[in-house]
């Protein structure tokens, strides 16, 4: 007997469909073809923590992997237009032997013997993968958690900035022309002469990391910057790599 948590996807567009399963020893199984005909067959996909002597997966449990790629094969054919739920997400106990040599003989009667076996009850992928390592005696994600993207650590040139914009500190251009800009807590300012001048590379770069700390600095602030186009002093500057302020 062999415990298996999988679905198929159908695509009415392109009369497309895809099975993927994950068998308890930690195998990940697709098959996709048309409607009606015979499924091409992927290679089994093995948990690379399957007996390996790789010290980075000493410890990882052998479904970690294959649970993973299940969700994500899940939410990359759904993108691909693969809507239609052919078979919702179960988990089956097959009358199936696994440690079977897994040639494409094999591997089809796996696929026939979900299929054949799977319930027709709606459920969230989750939700049968939830099931399906509570069967195994395994551990499972709390629910209901709200996943927060990390945020990316800034660049040390955008994070010195941000450094003295908290201190009270204004971000000048490091060399002056007669187009420039001061950076603030209080707000972003563009100075023009009487000429005008086309910002080089270098300048934009410089004035980007300016504003992208002035970004950081004002986030989760509700005060507004005030009104006015009076300049704002400058206490210091941070001139660019390789410049030395005027």
């Amino acid at each position: 007997m062999t415990l298996t948590v999988g679905f198929r996807l159908g695509n009415d567009t392109t009369t497309r469909q895809v099975t993927a399963l994950v068998t308890e020893a930690g195998y990940l199984h697709r098959a996709q073809g048309l409607y009606g005909k015979l499924a091409r067959l992927s290679r089994p996909e093995r948990s690379p923590a399957v007996n390996n002597p790789i010290p980075a997966l000493q410890g990882e449990h052998p479904l970690a992997r294959p649970i993973a790629d299940l969700r994500r094969h899940h939410a990359a054919y759904t993108q691909k237009g693969y809507i239609r739920i052919l078979i919702p997400p179960s988990v089956v106990c097959l009358d199936y032997d696994e440690p079977r040599p897994l040639t494409p003989a094999v591997q089809r009667e796996l696929f026939q013997a979900f299929i054949g076996a799977a319930p027709n009850t709606p459920q969230s992928l989750e939700a049968a993968i939830t099931a399906f390592r509570a069967a195994l005696g395994l551990r499972s994600r709390p629910e209901h958690i709200t996943w927060a993207p990390r945020e990316k650590a800034l660049p040390p040139r955008v994070a010195a900035m941000l450094r003295a914009l908290e201190d009270g500190s204004a971000l000048t251009p490091a060399r002056r022309r007669p187009v420039g800009w001061s950076v603030s807590g209080q707000g972003v300012r563009l100075r023009v002469g009487p000429t005008g001048e086309v910002l080089d590379r270098a300048a934009v770069i410089e004035l980007q990391a300016a504003l992208s700390a002035w970004l950081h600095f004002r986030k989760d602030k509700e005060r507004p910057a005030p009104p006015g186009d009076g300049p704002v002093p400058s206490r210091s500057s941070v001139p660019a790599p390789g410049t030395a302020a005027d």
